[in-house]
């Protein structure tokens, strides 16, 4: 008896990730649980240096900054609440200090234009189609740092508008770096403020753009909002707030990330890290004892040897 409908998902047979890959995070908070994954096993990979961006207009903003290194001043910062914000950024970036904020900005504009050009993979996470536009500039915004809403107007991107604003991105993406993978993906989170219509048409419109551009070179898509919605169709897997996937659905989408791209002997690497990272977080009864010592060293061992086959690892 089946009790559940799979999705079904083709492995990647090219460029799988292993630890030679550098990888590259970015979008809707989705793409920071699967980040924190692979910061837990060690790999190479950046996510968001802007923080977390939403919409496709944030992610190509971004890129467009990115690729031109853009120098933000002054004249690119807001104060309001007794703190300094980037339309541009994150709340996460924002600060008291008008020159900390402007040198957060242009570090991490440098730094994602670094990432991008090493990149081998870069992982794309798309949450909705909402945007708010600031009037006074008539500019779309990836962040409102909680400004009157009357000083926005919100808007639905089309379809039209969301493919041409993908499309642009992976071009600029390619000037930079011609050869890397790029992975999108639809945030399974829901956006109820938007309301449940309303985030259901968000959701398809960012659905339908993918799908006119993956498949091309090197351009694929993960369904982790068709597993969340299809396979993990239960409260149970959702946190508290019946909105963000719980902590099971989270490991259950990333063991169907790990079984598409990424190969048989990365997979035993991560059980070796595994085994180490639970082997520090163990908390003895008796630090003292024979016994734990002999753990001790056992696990110094096993964290030898891994970075001599990995030396850029470090525990």
């Amino acid at each position: 008896m089946k009790l559940q409908t799979k999705i079904p998902l083709k492995r990647e047979t090219q460029n799988l990730i292993d630890y030679k890959s550098n990888l590259l995070l970015l979008g809707s908070c989705f793409s920071e649980n699967i980040g924190d994954k692979l910061s837990y096993f060690k790999f190479k990979a950046t996510q968001n240096p802007f923080g977390i961006l939403f919409h496709p207009k944030a992610i190509e903003n971004l890129i467009s900054n990115t690729s031109n290194k853009k120098v933000y001043s002054s004249d690119d910062l807001i104060h309001q609440n007794e703190a300094w914000h980037s339309f541009d950024a994150h709340s996460s970036l924002s600060s008291a200090s008008e020159n900390e904020l402007l040198n957060k900005l242009n570090l991490a504009i440098s730094l994602t234009n670094k990432k991008i050009k090493e990149a081998s993979h870069i992982v794309i996470t798309i949450g909705t189609s909402w945007v708010y536009r600031f009037i006074e500039t008539d500019t779309i915004v990836a962040n409102c740092h909680k400004i009157p809403q009357k000083k926005f107007l919100k808007e639905l991107l089309t379809i039209t508008e969301i493919t041409e604003s993908l499309a642009h991105s992976i071009s600029l993406i390619k000037s930079l770096n011609s050869e890397v993978s790029i992975t999108f993906t639809v945030s399974p989170i829901r956006h109820l403020k938007d309301g449940f219509i309303e985030n259901t048409q968000s959701k398809s419109h960012l659905i339908a753009a993918i799908h006119t551009l993956v498949n091309k070179q090197n351009i694929s898509y993960f369904p982790s909002y068709e597993i969340m919605m299809d396979e993990l169709r239960d409260y149970r897997f959702y946190a508290e707030d019946m909105i963000h996937p719980n902590k099971t659905a989270i490991n259950y989408i990333w063991g169907k990330f790990i079984d598409t791209w990424f190969s048989e002997e990365t997979k035993l690497t991560m059980k070796e890290i595994d085994e180490i990272q639970k082997g520090i977080l163990h908390r003895p009864f008796r630090e003292d004892s024979g016994p734990h010592q002999q753990f001790l060293l056992k696990l110094e061992q096993k964290k030898s040897s891994l970075k001599e086959r990995l030396p850029f690892i470090n525990f």
